[in-house]
């Protein structure tokens, strides 16, 4: 069923909700902590389940010289209209000490929503699916450990097979979950 969001635009919705992929990760301050807690804070957002968390994985930074990342993914099922997620997702790494002041520099959250369903969208400040996750094995790796036959709406490909195609090797396991 479709429902229009704040801006007019229409958003794909269900009694049970969409399903949503996100990114997380941390290189500043007690990585560990932050992650966890922002889980727990995402968990706790009105109309927004979390349904699935994978391992976490340190990852070689991308972008100038920076400590190395802490990465994971999450699957919820949420209610919430993409713009109204990115807005969900975008204060809670405020609230997490988040300061942008350089492209891809060093942050204590990073919060990106890879994927909402089958959704393809493209927006000024919101494209769906996230417009690198095929390119950054820190997003798949974790991804395909929890959703590893979603189908990447723009490719066609599932995650599984978009893994095979980068690069692993600064991708390391930490935790299972």
């Amino acid at each position: 069923m479709n429902h229009p969001d704040d801006s007019g635009r229409e958003f794909l919705s269900s009694k049970e909700g969409v399903r949503i992929a996100v990114a997380l990760g941390s290189n500043l301050g007690d990585s560990w902590q932050i992650l966890t807690d922002v889980i727990a804070k995402l968990s706790a957002v009105p109309n927004m389940q979390l349904t699935a968390t994978s391992s976490w994985y340190k990852t070689k930074a991308v972008g100038p010289p920076q400590p190395d990342y802490i990465n994971g993914c999450i699957i919820m099922q949420v209610n919430i209209s993409p713009q109204g997620l990115l807005e969900t997702l975008l204060a809670i790494e405020q609230q997490f000490g988040r300061v942008r002041q350089e492209r891809w520099g060093p942050r204590s959250l990073d919060l990106d929503l890879l994927l909402y369903d089958q959704v393809i969208l493209d927006t000024p400040n919101l494209q769906i699916p996230h417009p690198r996750m095929r390119e950054r094995a820190f997003v798949l790796v974790p991804l395909a450990e929890i959703a590893p036959d979603w189908i990447e709406p723009v490719s066609g490909y599932t995650i599984k097979q978009l893994v095979k195609d980068v690069d692993c090797s600064d991708v390391h396991l930490l935790k299972s979950n």
